[in-house]
């Protein structure tokens, strides 16, 4: 089977080995055990170092087939696409055309450039994982719309299988109800539920942009420590609200509490889970957070927002707790179990337990039938 990836995310080529962004990597890896052949339609740089969150891609028969970057960020960006657009089709167009099976990574630019030409090429197999949030009430850029749009329409996308996080609309047959996982189950262990000893042990793990409001996991940590509740808080993740975090830290004398670790690997960041008592996750979108899902396989207890699928995933609080994007509300949660700590006990043990039903081995399995559907 030719199996071909078009996607937005930027690989690296490091040698003759192609890295990127480590968890859509892993995914990816097992998506490769079944095929034969596998063309990656992606931007592409030259990098001699790659981050350490980054993986490399595991096939015998790979090839990357480079399409510009795409953003409109700028004007002069947006000028640069009357190039980059019939490029970027051209190619799409091409390869789609010698694939034997297509797979979109959506939502994105390049995803969006998938998602208009699968439409002419209805007899193929085709699969698209929407990795963001598929509510249609939720507020989204206007591509994204575009995107669900056209991938549920069962007109124009046929022979599809959308995968998507949440139970949106049984009768739409491109839709799929889907997951992801992060761990196998050989590296399931007995992981008693910790106590609430102090300093409490707090985490958020995610890329340090605005739409995710590390922020408000900070401000958390500030209200607990001001109310005499020792705690800290370590943050696992770059980008552009890093300086304003070391700003807050600084100005608010707290260096002691909360320490920022950047991007590390999968190992350092299983090891900070299994000692965490809280994940503080107050984001505005997400698809299916590997966060939340990663915290519950280790008994740390989600404290997060309620968007896309997060209330089915804690079971609508019965093993997490949905808050508000307020910090005194995370604060609030977490000051009350100190006071009940046999709940804190028990929802911890019911989020590891349906969390583990989610191993790479389950994930593996579903995307073989995927594969030959």
């Amino acid at each position: 089977m030719r199996f071909l990836i078009v996607s937005h995310v930027v690989h690296k080529k490091v040698g003759d080995k192609f890295f990127a962004y480590g968890p859509y990597v892993k995914e990816m890896n097992l998506w490769f055990r079944h095929v034969d052949e596998v063309i990656v339609l992606a931007p592409c740089i030259d990098d001699e170092s790659p981050d350490p969150i980054d993986l490399p891609y595991i096939h015998s028969n790979l090839k990357i087939v480079e399409v510009p970057e795409i953003n409109t960020l700028s004007w002069p960006a947006r000028l640069k696409l009357l190039i980059q657009l019939p490029i970027a089709f051209f190619k799409t167009f091409v390869e789609m055309g010698r694939a034997d099976h297509i797979h979109l990574r959506c939502p994105g630019n390049i995803g969006l450039i998938g998602s208009f030409v699968q439409i002419f090429f209805p007899w193929k197999n085709k699969s698209a994982k929407y990795a963001g949030n598929w509510d249609p009430n939720s507020a989204q850029p206007l591509t994204y719309k575009w995107q669900r749009n056209i991938l549920a329409n069962q007109f124009w996308t046929r022979n599809m299988r959308v995968l998507v996080y949440g139970d949106w609309n049984r009768n739409n047959r491109n839709l799929l109800s889907f997951f992801t996982a992060s761990y196998s189950e050989s590296e399931i262990v007995e992981s008693p539920v910790r106590s609430l000893s102090f300093p409490l042990q707090l985490i958020y793990v995610g890329s340090l942009h605005s739409g995710k409001n590390p922020m408000i996991s900070c401000e958390t940590a500030k209200h607990l420590t001001q109310g005499g509740v020792k705690c800290q808080l370590h943050l696992y993740g770059e980008g552009t609200e890093r300086t304003r975090i070391q700003e807050f830290i600084h100005d608010n004398k707290l260096k002691s509490v909360i320490v920022l670790h950047g991007n590390v690997g999968a190992q350092e960041l299983k090891k900070a889970f299994c000692q965490s008592h809280f994940l503080l996750f107050a984001s505005e979108t997400e698809g299916w957070p590997k966060a939340v899902a990663e915290a519950m396989f280790w008994g740390c207890l989600p404290l997060t927002t309620p968007v896309s699928c997060v209330p089915e995933m804690i079971g609508d609080g019965s093993r997490g707790d949905l808050v508000k994007k307020d910090a005194k509300d995370l604060a609030a949660r977490i000051e009350f179990y100190l006071q009940n700590q046999r709940m804190y006990g028990q929802k911890a043990q019911s989020a590891m337990e349906w969390s583990r039903r989610f191993t790479l081995e389950k994930f593996e399995a579903e995307i073989q039938k995927v594969l030959l559907n």
